[in-house]
């Protein structure tokens, strides 16, 4: 490792930012350079107190100090995010104090931000640098005590009538579960994830109780149940307003495991207590560090920030597992009822960086023309059906990164979530004040109640839950064979000439009635059908996964597109994620998700599997992946497409769009589809 030290530069004056300027001071890799705070004389007064050459009364000029190259965010929860990403931007790396940030959506930009940049970032569980932690999990992960059965974890403390302590504050993210349970949740996950040979493990059931106070309006103590891969059991506790016993206790089919002090080990002696079944006297091993508990955790950033590193190696937090972490805590919130204001609508005025949203220059997105609306439209559609009321950061942050990565059209329908999606999209839109710029496509007249009626019926609901005048795109669901197409033509002009949308088409309208109605607009001067919204995907289907669904992915569609021009919006463009090969995956069938499990019934098949080497073999030429490849050729045909895509987290937006910076020519789509 190189023998240079890594000026640090720290944002925030309190208590644990004075822990780390300490174990600063004590390493041999690190230096302070500078400290930021909102005011100047409590950054001069820190500053002072540990002989830092730069104060600043702001936390942007910390970052726009070069002699920084490492940052230590010590700021509240609900500030992790702005400046973990504004850090990510200036080129530091980081060290973000826990938890990383106030929910899973918020994390997953922070992460992604971060992936940008190409710098280092750690979520700050100091215990996960130490080597008892290491020795803790490779006694777990090589059998010492059996099979792991019951993990108990435990972190609380008496913080007494600190109302205005930050710890204390929902508005700032605070109680038990984000300061310490926190801790609880990723010791559980490390066990149980060595237990089974992983890193970590993911809870496959929660059930939480707790006290939220009334006048913190945040949990005060709780407990939770959780149950992980191969029925391993924990029993986690966390409080700010109770003392409790925090040896971490791990028991196995052949023994048990005691930690007295898994959160704070010290430079010497500490010990791991391993008593097996039948031994008189249990084992106490014996665990040293190289330095105290802070500077080991100073010490493994630097050595990762020297090998060029983004992340640090497990057991330390790595991006997977802070972002399993935060999932966990989201979970165990939900359980006890436990929001916080910054994840209401009004607590998300601004993106995940503070800044109002926009484009960010030389984004990759291509746009196309619809005949009827004034915007270009995004090549790439953002999917709502994961979108609700109740889930509304996931819904700001997943379209937030999708917008500033380019993209501005949304996919909509009335029947989705029963209503919540539009509900959800409309927040953001009238929060985010972009009505003008955004593209909203939403459907409806689902079977059965596909008629001009329920059409004009659920289009006026449809702008109710929007909150809007009109929308840009709408397309009828479903078709109704026994209804006349003229009927459906003429009910679509009247609204399209009433200003509530801009352009219309069908969703799983066969070429025939497309044709059909088309001909009956241009002999009435009309307007027709401008899009349409089938399946299209490389991947062909055993089947639809839903009723009533069309498909224009084989040859003789192809060509009626090719020769008429209409522009598709392809639905399951990605074969519900057939070409990440996770539907072919062993177990994959017992997935508990029903949309996996139904995703592999309709794309598993012999046909996909040699289309999916194929992709597999021209992205390894191309150095991408099959996932881009099958993103690539929806783009790639000779009539006008739009890729619909269903991601549940931003790295699955991510990897999906880079597909826009592959190019395939006509061979290589056919050679896709297995046509040579």
């Amino acid at each position: 490792m190189s023998t240079q030290k890594i000026g640090w530069g720290i944002l925030g004056t309190g208590r644990i930012a004075k822990t780390l300027a300490k174990a600063v001071q004590a390493s041999s890799t690190g230096e302070l350079m500078a400290v930021g705070s909102r005011t100047q004389p409590a950054a001069e007064a820190f500053a002072a107190e540990f002989k830092i050459p730069r104060a600043y009364g702001s936390y942007e000029a910390v970052l726009k100090d070069p002699t920084v190259k490492a940052v230590y965010i010590s700021l509240p929860n609900h500030l992790h995010a702005e400046w973990t990403i504004r850090c990510a931007e200036a080129g530091k790396a980081i060290l973000c104090e826990k938890p990383l940030g106030m929910n899973f959506p918020e994390s997953m930009a922070m992460i992604e931000a971060c992936r940008a940049a190409g710098v280092f970032m750690m979520e700050a569980f100091m215990y996960r640098c130490h080597p008892q932690t290491a020795k803790l999990a490779e006694l777990i992960r090589s059998k010492a005590i059996g099979e792991v059965r019951l993990i108990q974890s435990a972190f609380s403390y008496n913080i007494g009538e600190a109302w205005e302590n930050i710890r204390m504050l929902n508005s700032a993210g605070g109680g038990g579960i984000m300061d310490v349970g926190c801790y609880t949740t990723s010791m559980a996950r490390l066990v149980a994830g060595n237990a089974i040979g992983q890193d970590f493990a993911d809870p496959i059931e929660i059930k939480a109780v707790g006290h939220i106070g009334e006048r913190s309006r945040i949990d005060e103590w709780s407990t939770a149940s959780v149950k992980f891969p191969n029925d391993i059991l924990a029993s986690l506790s966390c409080g700010t307003l109770m003392n409790g016993d925090r040896t971490l206790r791990i028991w196995g089919s052949k023994g048990n495991i005691a930690v007295p002090n898994p959160w704070f080990p010290g430079e010497k002696d500490n010990q791991i207590i391993v008593q097996k079944d039948g031994d008189t006297t249990p084992e106490v091993i014996k665990v040293d560090a190289p330095a105290a508990l802070y500077t080991v955790e100073v010490d493994t950033v630097a050595a990762a920030v020297h090998g060029n590193k983004p992340q640090a190696p497990a057991p330390c937090m790595t991006w997977a597992d802070s972002i399993s972490n935060m999932k966990m805590l989201d979970a165990w919130r939900r359980q006890i009822g436990l929001g916080f204001d910054a994840e209401a609508v009004e607590g998300m005025k601004a993106t995940a960086s503070g800044r109002p949203l926009a484009a960010k220059a030389g984004h990759k997105m291509p746009f196309a023309k619809i005949e009827g609306v004034s915007k270009p439209v995004s090549r790439v559609v953002m999917g709502s059906m994961i979108y609700g009321l109740g889930e509304m950061p996931l819904t700001f942050h997943m379209i937030d990164w999708f917008f500033e990565n380019g993209g501005n059209c949304i996919d909509l329908a009335y029947v989705y979530g029963g209503g919540q999606s539009e509900k959800a999209v409309g927040q953001w839109v009238k929060a985010r004040g972009n009505r003008e710029q955004a593209v909203i496509l939403t459907k409806g007249a689902h079977t059965p109640q596909c008629d001009p009626v329920n059409l004009t019926k659920q289009l006026h609901e449809s702008l109710e839950r929007l909150q809007m005048s009109y929308v840009d795109l709408y397309c009828m669901h479903r078709d109704n064979p026994e209804i006349p197409v003229g009927e459906f033509v003429d009910v679509l002009n009247e609204h399209k000439k009433a200003g509530l949308i801009r352009a219309f088409g069908g969703s799983n309208w066969s070429t025939q009635r497309i044709e059909e109605a088309n001909a009956y607009a241009k002999a009435k001067g009309l307007t027709g059908f401008t899009l349409s919204s089938p399946n299209f995907s490389l991947a062909t289907w055993n089947g639809p996964m839903w009723g009533g669904c069309i498909t224009a992915s084989d040859a003789d569609s192809r060509a009626w597109y090719t020769k008429h021009q209409v522009p598709i919006f392809a639905w399951s463009s990605q074969a519900g994620g057939f070409f990440t090969g996770k539907l072919t995956a062993p177990g994959a069938a017992s997935h508990p998700d029903w949309y996996v499990r139904d995703s592999i019934k309709t794309w598993v098949n012999e046909t996909n599997t040699k289309k999916l080497a194929r992709a597999n073999e021209l992205a390894a030429k191309k150095n991408t992946t099959a996932t881009q490849i099958a993103m690539a050729y929806v783009l790639a045909q000779p009539f006008p497409t739009f890729a619909l895509i269903g991601p549940r987290t931003i790295e699955e937006t991510r990897t999906s769009m880079l597909g826009l910076e592959i190019k395939l020519t006509a061979d290589e789509c056919k050679y896709l589809n297995l046509e040579t």
